[in-house]
């Protein structure tokens, strides 16, 4: 598998007296986003890509595609510059999102690596998981249902696991004399902790993480979707792909406002399983099921979605892949918006609303 740009140029051509790395730093003050036409964004994010092609021996170039509204959008970007997707099928997401994935990069002529991790979400609830490695050997690595301290467990076992993998299966052991870049849809505008933390180009080893849409704007977003996506009065194809261009469309995100690709928990919000049952049952009965199985063992942390009794509130990293886990401000009620628009009533609204305490009441 070979890169489709060949062009090199020595970093320190680039970037004076950096002669082994990309800049740090996310340079957020070269331009205000806000400032950038769409087509000066999208101009930007080639550039960022180009930038590391140009500076790295890159053999491949995976786009992540997870199934959501912002890694559909950088895979719809870069769906000709890049040599295969990757979609990481955690075991506990909504297998329509994956479904999804699958249709939409066959109709876009390219291969998918379809990701699995080694071990499932389940065993690593029932505590069945236990670490090989370091003064923890032979330790359960995690037991119980995740809250916010559980994630990265979660997501370095659910989705960097098996990417890691991929990456090691790509270059073998010639790290750093050949590397992969990983196309995310990480954005500044998505959190303030995103703002803070990500990086147009973060190299971890042999492996270069890219995020060529990180200074766009929702602005931006909404932009690219009605330019590309089919918007005309008439029977849709499958996820909208009415033309060969057009922008595919997830009806799971039109549903939750999330891929749902994982549903590890860790940051779930109250009755965010009910929510999800209404559309996708078939996506958490494993869950109820191992909620049953954890209560009859008598797991402490028993109940998906729920801090487990103990554990110290405290915002933590959500890890590259999973912007959405931890909460935006300002998000709006979905729950609401859907009794509003008539897609659920008044009744089912309160059924779903009420705490653990007013269902036992």
């Amino acid at each position: 598998m070979t890169s489709r740009n060949k062009r090199r140029r020595p970093v320190g051509d680039m970037f004076p007296g950096m002669a082994d790395r990309i800049e740090k730093r996310p340079p957020k003050a070269y331009a205000e986003p806000e400032a950038l036409t769409l087509d000066e964004a999208i101009a930007r994010s080639y550039a960022i890509l180009d930038r590391v092609l140009a500076a790295f021996p890159v053999v491949a170039t995976i786009g992540l595609f997870s199934g959501g509204n912002d890694s559909v959008v950088v895979n719809h970007l870069f769906r000709s510059r890049v040599d295969a997707i990757a979609h990481v099928n955690t075991g506990t997401g909504i297998p329509e999102t994956t479904q999804h994935v699958r249709d939409v990069v066959a109709a876009w002529g390219l291969h998918l690596h379809e990701l699995r991790p080694r071990h499932s979400y389940a065993d690593l609830v029932m505590g069945r998981v236990l670490s090989t490695r370091g003064k923890n050997i032979g330790r359960q690595v995690w037991k119980g249902f995740p809250g916010p301290a559980g994630h990265s467990v979660m997501y370095r076992r659910l989705k960097d696991e098996p990417l890691q993998r991929l990456r090691g299966q790509i270059i073998g052991r010639q790290g750093r004399t050949r590397n992969v870049v990983y196309l995310g849809g990480m954005r500044w505008a998505e959190t303030d902790r995103r703002f803070r933390n990500a990086e147009e180009v973060d190299r971890e080893g042999a492996l270069i993480w890219v995020s060529p849409i990180v200074h766009w704007t929702d602005a931006h977003m909404r932009e690219y979707r009605a330019r590309h996506r089919c918007n005309l009065p008439h029977e849709h194809a499958e996820h909208q792909l009415c033309w060969p261009d057009a922008l595919p469309l997830n009806e799971v995100t039109v549903h939750l406002h999330m891929s749902g690709e994982c549903l590890c928990g860790a940051f779930a919000k109250p009755g965010e399983l009910d929510e999800i049952e209404f559309f996708y049952p078939a996506a958490t009965k494993p869950l109820r099921e191992l909620q049953q199985e954890a209560q009859e063992r008598g797991l402490t942390a028993c109940k998906w979605g729920q801090r487990p009794p103990g554990q110290r509130k405290g915002r933590r990293s959500a890890g590259r892949l999973c912007a959405k886990c931890d909460g935006i401000e300002g998000q709006t009620d979905l729950l609401a918006e859907w009794r509003e628009s008539g897609l659920i009533t008044s009744g089912q609204y309160d059924t779903f609303t009420r705490t653990d305490e007013q269902r036992a009441a």
